[in-house]
């Protein structure tokens, strides 16, 4: 990452992931707060053991109990075997509770439990089991918000609270941005088999300057569907989803000679001659079609002759 937030963060990180303290994110949606759960469990002790996650605001307040601390056969109607819940699975690994705030009062009061000492039942039996885990939570909100608003129980904050680490949103690190775009194409491109498109600069500085309220996960959906539209084409402005597009700077950054070929947007300056204009427009299409001035031709609409015509009143050529 290149913005000054998301080193600052890396560097936090890479400070506590050896401490086995509980971690706490808090972030918007789709900032990658199990990304960097994932990071501290890569750079800690545990990094060998398995990493178990669990998203508290999807589980059904009835089954909450079962899938965290698993059940014995018979426990329940439809419990037909012996099933291990999420804590179990995380021994001498961690365990990553996603939207903590959202959890059920009595699975919080369930949980505390466990905190306390690290053993717990499974449903329907009788044996304690002692785990060995580290906790990383995620949240919306700061957690200590809502224990003031009595949405989470004061005493299992108390038992969690160790590290609380912000997660800041994309649109208060811009920079971070342009490298997002080449990793999130790369991977979009190796699971569809596609050839990656080629984001030409008005694109680019589109998608820098739009907030991005659905953060990286709103990116990862946009560039997929770039992906997937324009395979090993260029990536123009109009190419964008249209709340992506009304984000786009007033003036769209300025071509140099050395223009991005896999840029098919170019921007004049209103004062040039018409011969220049023509010219500059030629050689765009020539650099795009890689010199075939047939297809070149084709691409502006244009017969080859007129091509030609144009190319014998100065040097038109594919740079």
């Amino acid at each position: 990452m290149q913005s000054q937030a998301m080193r600052q963060l890396d560097r936090v990180i890479r400070a506590v992931a050896a401490k086995d303290v509980c971690v706490t994110l808090v972030g918007e949606s789709g900032t990658g707060k199990e990304v960097l759960a994932r990071r501290l469990h890569d750079l800690s002790r545990r990094r060998t053991g398995p990493f178990i996650p669990i998203n508290c605001a999807a589980i059904p307040e009835a089954l909450f109990e079962s899938e965290l601390f698993g059940h014995e056969k018979g426990a329940f109607t439809g419990a037909s075997e012996r099933a291990r819940g999420k804590i179990e699975a995380s021994h001498q690994g961690t365990l990553f509770l996603d939207e903590i705030g959202e959890m059920p009062a009595g699975a919080q009061a369930k949980l505390l439990r466990f905190l306390e000492n690290r053993r717990f039942m499974r449903v329907g039996g009788s044996e304690k089991i002692q785990v060995d885990t580290r906790i990383i939570c995620a949240t919306l909100r700061p957690l200590d918000e809502e224990v003031r608003t009595g949405r989470f129980r004061a005493d299992v904050y108390y038992r969690i609270q160790g590290v609380s680490l912000r997660v800041p949103p994309l649109r208060e690190r811009r920079a971070d941005i342009p490298p997002l775009v080449q990793y999130l194409v790369a991977q979009a491109c190796s699971v569809h088999g596609t050839r990656p498109p080629k984001l030409g600069r008005s694109a680019t500085a589109a998608l820098r300057a739009y907030d991005w309220p659905g953060n990286v996960r709103e990116l990862r959906n946009a560039v997929e569907l770039v992906c997937l539209l324009r395979e090993g084409k260029a990536v123009r402005l109009r190419d964008l989803p249209p709340v992506i597009q009304s984000a786009a700077p007033v003036s769209a950054p300025a071509e140099s000679s050395q223009t991005d070929p896999g840029d098919d947007e170019i921007t004049l300056p209103l004062d040039m001659p018409l011969d220049e204009i023509v010219r500059r427009v030629l050689q765009a299409a020539l650099r795009l079609e890689g010199g075939n001035r047939s297809r070149a031709a084709r691409r502006l609409g244009v017969s080859l002759r007129t091509m030609q015509r144009h190319a014998a009143r100065g040097p038109v050529t594919a740079h």
